[in-house]
Order: C-alpha cells, then sequence, then structure tokens
C-alpha cells in the first residue's frame, strides 16, 4: 500500500506509525508535503543524545545498577549551591570560634550525658563542604527511586506501544530532569543547614561536629539574640546529637535503614511521569533544557497511596527521628537551660522550623516521597524529661542500648508510664528482620 499524499512513498509500516504517534506527542509532525524524514529526525536525536551523553561521560561512568551518573549530578548540586549565593571559607576567626564552642559544649555535656566526646575535633563547614561530605549518602538514599523511575518509564513506554527505540532518549530527558530535581532540593539543604547533622539523619561517613557559619549567620540574623549564643546554642545540639550516633551504634544505619525500605517501595505515578516528559522535549532541546525541566518535577512524581508497609515504616522513621530530636532538646534544657537563658527561646524557634515544613522535609518529600511531620518532637522531650526525673539520667540514655528498649509511638502517648517503668526486649518482628538484614547487606558493601 501507499501513501495517499505521495504515491511513490509507501505507506507506514506499524512501527514507524508508532513512532509518529510518539513524536506527536511533542510536537514533531510530518511536514506540510506529509512527509517525515524519519532518518533524518532519528539522526538529530541521536546527536542530542550523544552530545548529552558526552557531557555525563566526563563525569565517570553510570551507576550500573540505577543507570544514573553520580557525577554528573554532583556537579548540577554544585552549580546550584554557587548559584545560591556567597560561600566564603571560614576565616581563622571563625575557625576558632566554632572550636570554643564545642569545647565549652562538651564540657557542660560531660555532666549530663553518658556518651562519650568524638576523637575528631569540630570543623567549620563551608555550604560546598557540606555538599561534597554528605553527598555519597544521599546518593544512598536516592538509588532506589531511580530504579523505580526507570521501572515505571519502561512501564509507560510498553502501555502506550511506543517503539523500544524511544527508551533512550527518554532515560536520558528522565535522568537531566531528576539530576536537576537532586540539585535544586540538595542546594536548598546546603544553603539552610546549620550543621552537618541538621536534618536528624547522619549525613557523614563518621560521626562529626560540622558547623556551618555562614548559615548560622543566616539563621540568626532577626533573632534578638546575640550572634555568639546561637553559635553556642547550635554547638551544644550538634555535640548532643553526634555523641549519640557516635555512642549508639545501630541508630545511625537503622534510620538509614528506614529510609532505604520507604524509598525502595515507593510507587510513581504513570500519568505524573508521561506529564513530566511530555513537552519538555523536542529534537533541540539541548542538554541544559532538559536540566531546566526537571524543576517542574519536585514532589509530583510519587503516587499519593502508601502501601501498609510504607505506612508501618513511617510511623517507625517518625518516631525514631522524634526520639532522636526530643532527646536532644531534654539534654540542652538540662545543660543550657540555666547557663543560656536564651536557649529556651532557640528552640521553640527550632521546632516552629521543624513543624512548618523546612529545607530537610521538603527534600526528603522531593527526593524519596517522604512526607515527614515529626509532631512528636516535643512529646518524645516530655518523655525523656520525665524519665531522667523519675529514674535519672542513666536511665534516659541507657535506653538507647538497644532498639527494643526505646519508647514506642505508644509510650510518647503515656510518657508517665514509661519513664516509671521502662520496657524489656522483645522479639523481632518481619520489619526488624529486613531491617537487619539491610544493614547486613550494607556492611558487606562498605567490606
Amino acid at each position: 500500500m501507499t501513501d495517499p499524499s505521495n504515491p511513490d512513498r509507501p505507506e507506514p509500516d506499524g512501527e514507524e506509525e508508532a513512532l509518529l504517534r510518539f513524536l506527536a506527542q511533542f510536537g514533531i509532525t510530518p511536514g506540510p508535503d506529509g512527509r517525515l524524514d524519519i532518518e533524518s529526525l532519528l539522526g538529530r536525536m541521536q546527536g542530542l543524545m550523544g552530545a548529552f551523553t558526552s557531557q555525563m561521560a566526563s563525569f565517570g561512568k553510570s551507576d550500573a545498577e540505577s543507570g544514573m551518573n553520580w557525577g554528573f549530578t554532583r556537579d548540577i548540586v554544585r552549580r546550584a549551591t554557587a548559584a545560591a549565593g556567597a560561600d566564603p571559607e571560614p576565616t581563622a576567626a571563625q575557625q576558632a570560634q566554632v572550636r570554643d564552642a564545642v569545647a565549652l559544649a562538651d564540657l557542660w555535656l560531660d555532666e549530663e550525658i553518658a556518651f562519650d566526646r568524638l576523637g575528631v575535633p569540630a570543623r567549620a563547614w563551608t555550604r560546598s563542604e557540606w555538599v561534597e561530605l554528605t553527598y555519597p549518602t544521599w546518593q544512598q538514599l536516592v538509588r532506589p527511586v531511580v530504579s523505580r523511575l526507570y521501572a515505571a518509564l519502561r512501564a509507560l513506554i510498553e502501555s502506550q506501544g511506543q517503539v523500544p527505540a524511544a527508551e533512550p532518549m527518554l532515560r536520558m530527558a528522565l535522568t537531566g530532569m531528576f539530576a536537576a530535581q537532586i540539585g535544586q532540593s540538595l542546594a536548598g539543604l546546603a544553603t539552610t543547614s546549620v550543621s552537618a547533622g541538621d536534618t536528624g539523619l547522619p549525613l557523614t561517613g563518621q560521626p562529626l561536629v560540622a558547623l556551618l557559619p555562614t548559615n548560622i549567620a543566616a539563621f540568626a540574623d532577626g533573632l534578638e539574640t546575640d550572634s555568639s549564643d546561637v553559635l553556642l546554642f547550635l554547638a551544644v545540639r550538634e555535640s548532643a546529637r553526634q555523641r549519640l550516633f557516635a555512642s549508639v551504634g545501630w541508630l545511625g544505619p537503622q534510620l538509614l535503614a528506614l529510609v532505604e525500605h520507604y524509598a525502595r517501595d515507593i510507587e510513581i505515578d504513570p500519568d505524573a511521569l508521561e506529564q513530566a516528559i511530555e513537552g519538555q522535549l523536542n529534537a533541540a532541546m539541548t542538554a541544559g533544557e532538559i536540566e531546566e525541566a526537571g524543576q517542574a518535577l519536585a514532589g509530583s512524581l510519587f503516587a499519593p497511596q502508601l502501601t501498609a508497609e510504607q505506612k508501618e515504616v513511617l510511623e517507625r522513621l517518625e518516631t525514631l527521628l522524634a526520639l532522636v530530636e526530643g532527646w536532644v532538646d531534654e539534654v540542652v534544657a538540662q545543660v543550657a537551660g540555666t547557663r543560656m537563658p536564651v536557649a529556651a527561646a532557640l528552640t521553640e524557634t527550632l521546632r516552629r522550623r521543624r513543624a512548618s515544613g523546612g529545607p530537610a522535609e521538603a527534600a526528603l518529600k522531593a527526593l524519596v516521597g517522604l512526607e515527614l511531620r515529626p509532631r512528636r518532637t516535643r512529646d518524645a522531650a516530655n518523655l525523656w524529661a520525665a524519665t531522667r526525673s523519675a529514674r535519672g539520667s542513666a536511665a534516659r540514655d541507657a535506653a538507647w542500648d538497644h532498639p527494643d528498649l526505646l519508647p514506642t509511638s505508644a509510650d510518647l502517648a503515656d510518657p508517665l508510664g514509661y519513664a516509671a517503668e521502662g520496657h524489656q526486649p522483645s522479639a523481632p518482628d518481619d520489619l526488624d528482620a529486613e531491617l537487619a538484614r539491610l544493614l547486613e547487606e550494607e556492611g558487606r558493601a562498605d567490606g
């Protein structure tokens, strides 16, 4: 059979028709003569793919498991962070101020908590150092989501009867857009985090106390508090948090395992995926334009419905984060409450920051679909305070000796009951066993 608009041209076969339908989604249609030079078009597409692939290849090979080029993505984070504002190296005076504040914080904490000081000196970080030293952990957390995105993309192509040749081009677009989303989210955190552990997650390979003077100055701006008091207050918080992570070996890995477990089961909304790609790609789009298109992705790709297992993981993660931050609040109240009259007001400022969904919550939602609202941090602080009042600070800190000794979500609703008696470890359930498996696999990978 022939094409009626051009008797000399054979009618398109099934594969060509599928390709024409696919290209029509992006406004690419035959010309006035009814013809579309498929070979030329594919050549242009291959040229775009080649240029984009070459650009990514300059940052190293793509990850075999997820297909993501993490070196390319890191460069986007670096550039987005640099574009957010000046990032000066801490002066010698600022470095000394951080060391002195942490030294004083450690003296106070020695009197109150059972966990030893860290064996590494405190550091003053730039924003770029925050990016470089936390990026490997973010890569670990985001990798399962990238795998889910590519699986959803493949299903979308198959469901619409599109030709397999379309997948590399769409994967390229998806890679660029999601890399831009990662860049936007992490740059936002890099410009607002006041410390290495400000998110509540252990983002560094080993626990360390690191404060960001540029971001602390921005945080203190507008507060009716002396900047040296703000620095000391944040030093006490970060020192307490990092001592906890360093002394309780299972805590950091379990927090990260919960996030990974949640991300591994994330569901991608196929309609949102199609809308994110549709209209954003054409044969003339540059790699930079594909990167810019990623700004529209934030928080829109994940299906709103959670599985029963995800709901359980989310509850555990929120409870554990609340227990960590509530413990920090309680310890800071004890060591700084009588020494720093501004401590209570600054603690309330941080609580409002968390409750309103700050940069950390926004990043977790955009990158792994987690909508965390640690509403129970105040309840956890009250529980830890009640435990100290009833059984002493040693009993409060001893609860971290084993996951099953920790307060549960139900305990947060009955803090006096837990404070009086605590509870004994119970047999692990299926989710505990799954988390233990993830931790074991991570340990083998690190080895």
